[in-house]
C-alpha cells in the first residue's frame, strides 16, 4: 500500500510538472492571443501601435549608422482650414508633409504615455508595407532575378502546387487579382483575415496558411479583389527566387541606400518569416523618406534605388478594378480623380503615404483611427491630402 501511494504521488507530481511545463510552453502564445484580442481597444490602440515588438515575434532590419539620411527642414506651411479638426477626428499619431525632400510640417498630435520622443517611435505600417514589398520586387525584376511577371508563382514556390494559387501569376498577385477566395472582414472573428491574425499570434506558419487555401471564386486575372494574403505569396516568390529573407533583401536593396534613421523591424510568424503584408514598423520620418524616394523617381540623396519606369508601371491603375472606385496597381492605390503621379500606399486604421509627384509632395501619416471604415472617411483623408498638396503649388 505504501508503495502504491508512493507511485501515485510520483505520478501526480509528474502530471503537475508536465502541466506546468505545457503552461509555460504555451504562455507566449496565450499572451500573444490576448494581445491580438485587445490590439485595437480604445484605451490601448495608441500604445499598442508603437509596441508591436512586445506582443509578437519580430524580424529585425538593422540599419547602417554611418549611412543615415534626414529630410531637410523648411518653413512651416499654413495648413488648410479644418486641418486641426481632421487630426483629431482621424486620431492621427504622426504626420509629416514634405516637398522636394524638405519637411514643411511635422507633428505628433496623439501620443502614448510612454512616448518621451514621439518622433523616434516606430509605428506599425499595416498595409503600407505592401508598397515596400512591391518596390523590392521591382528591383529584383529589373536585375533579372524575377525576369517574367507573367510566370506562375508555383515556379518559385512549389509548395503552392495544388493550392488556390496554382495557376496564378506573379502579376496576378501583385494586382490583387489572384481569384483566391479570402474574407477580408476585420469585424468578423471567423474571417480569413482574422484567422490569419491568430496564426501570427500563435506563432504558427504563414506559409502553411497560404498553401492550405484551396478555394477560388474566379480565374486568375479576371477580377480584382483585395486579398492581403496575395502579398504574402509575393514574399514567398521572392524568397523562393533568391534563397534569402525579406528583411535581408529589404535592408540591402532599399533601407540602407535610403539611410533609414531608426532600426525597423517586421512582425514575424513562428518560423521567423516576416509578416510582409502589414508588419513593418518604422518612424513617421522614415515612411516619409521612402515616399520621397518614390516621388523623386526612385532616387534618394543621389542614389538610385529603383527605376522610374518601375515606379510608373507599379503605380498605374492596371488592375481590373471597378472604374468608379479606387484604381490599383502593383500594391499601390490610385484614388478617384487622381491626375498622373498622384497615388498612395495605405493601411488600416489610417496609415498613409500620399504622393503627388508633379508637386514633389509626400504626406506620411500614422494614426489609430478606429473609425477608418466608416463611409466617407477614406475619401475625406484623400481630400485633405489634396488640399495640403495644393497649398504647396
Amino acid at each position: 500500500m505504501t508503495r502504491f501511494f508512493k507511485w501515485t504521488g510520483l505520478g501526480l507530481m509528474a502530471v503537475i510538472i508536465i502541466t506546468v511545463a505545457l503552461g509555460l510552453w504555451h504562455r507566449d502564445r496565450v499572451m500573444r492571443l490576448l494581445a491580438v484580442n485587445s490590439l485595437f481597444a480604445e484605451d490601448r490602440i495608441v500604445g499598442n501601435f508603437i509596441a508591436m515588438d512586445t506582443m509578437f515575434n519580430t524580424a529585425p532590419l538593422p540599419v547602417d549608422p554611418d549611412r543615415t539620411n534626414r529630410l531637410g527642414r523648411g518653413a512651416d506651411m499654413d495648413m488648410p482650414p479644418g486641418f486641426a479638426r481632421w487630426l483629431n477626428d482621424r486620431s492621427v499619431t504622426g504626420i509629416i508633409v514634405a516637398q522636394n525632400g524638405v519637411i514643411r510640417h511635422e507633428s505628433y498630435p496623439l501620443t502614448a504615455e510612454e512616448e518621451s520622443n514621439p518622433a523616434q517611435s516606430r509605428r506599425i505600417s499595416w498595409s503600407v508595407a505592401k508598397s515596400y514589398l512591391s518596390t523590392l520586387l521591382g528591383i529584383l525584376h529589373e536585375d533579372g532575378t524575377l525576369p517574367d511577371l507573367d510566370a506562375p508563382v508555383t515556379q518559385y514556390v512549389p509548395a503552392l502546387v495544388g493550392s488556390a494559387y496554382d495557376g496564378a501569376t506573379i502579376r496576378n498577385v501583385l494586382q490583387m487579382s489572384s481569384g483566391v477566395t479570402f474574407d477580408e472582414d476585420y469585424l468578423d472573428f471567423w474571417s480569413d483575415i482574422n484567422r490569419m491574425g491568430r496564426v501570427l499570434a500563435f506563432g504558427q506558419s504563414m506559409d502553411e496558411f497560404a498553401a492550405n487555401l484551396t478555394e477560388t471564386f474566379i480565374e486568375p486575372g479576371a477580377e480584382w479583389q483585395y486579398v492581403s494574403i496575395d502579398t504574402h505569396v509575393i514574399g514567398m516568390v521572392i524568397r523562393g527566387a533568391t534563397g534569402r529573407t525579406i528583411p535581408d533583401l529589404l535592408t540591402e536593396k532599399i533601407l540602407t541606400p535610403l539611410g533609414t534613421m531608426q532600426p525597423p523591424y517586421y512582425s514575424a510568424d513562428g518560423d521567423g518569416v516576416a509578416f510582409v503584408l502589414g508588419g513593418l514598423n518604422l518612424t513617421t520620418h522614415d515612411y516619409a523618406l521612402f515616399g520621397h524616394m518614390i516621388a523623386s523617381g526612385g532616387i534618394a540623396f543621389g542614389t538610385r534605388i529603383v527605376s522610374e519606369d518601375w515606379i510608373e508601371e507599379a503605380t498605374a491603375p492596371s488592375a481590373p478594378t471597378d472604374p468608379r472606385n479606387y484604381g490599383y496597381g502593383y500594391q499601390w492605390w490610385v484614388p478617384v480623380g487622381a491626375t498622373k503621379g498622384q497615388f498612395l500606399a495605405r493601411g488600416v486604421y489610417g496609415q498613409y503615404i500620399y504622393i503627388d509627384r508633379r508637386r514633389g509632395v509626400v504626406i506620411a501619416v500614422n494614426a489609430a483611427d478606429r473609425k477608418f471604415r466608416q463611409p466617407g472617411v477614406g475619401q475625406s483623408n484623400v481630400d485633405m491630402f489634396r488640399r495640403i498638396a495644393e497649398r504647396l503649388d
